[in-house]
C-alpha cells in the first residue's frame, strides 16, 4: 500500500494540463477583475463618445 501511495506521489503524469489550467483559470480571473474594476469608466468613455456623435449628426459641436 505505501509503495503505491509513493509511486502516485512521482507519478508527473498530466501535471503540464493542470499548471496550463490553473494558468487559465488566473488569466480569466484577472480579466473579469480588470473588467469590473474599469466598467464605470468605459461606459462614460461611451457614453460621451455617443453624445459627441449625436451632436455632430444635429449640427452641433461636440
Amino acid at each position: 500500500m505505501l509503495h503505491r501511495f509513493v509511486r502516485l506521489l512521482r507519478d508527473d503524469q498530466g501535471q503540464g494540463f493542470v499548471e496550463y489550467g490553473l494558468i487559465l483559470a488566473l488569466v480569466a480571473v484577472l480579466l473579469i477583475g480588470a473588467m469590473l474594476a474599469l466598467r464605470g469608466g468605459l461606459s462614460n468613455v461611451f457614453g460621451r463618445a455617443t453624445d459627441c456623435m449625436n451632436s455632430a449628426a444635429q449640427g452641433q459641436g461636440c
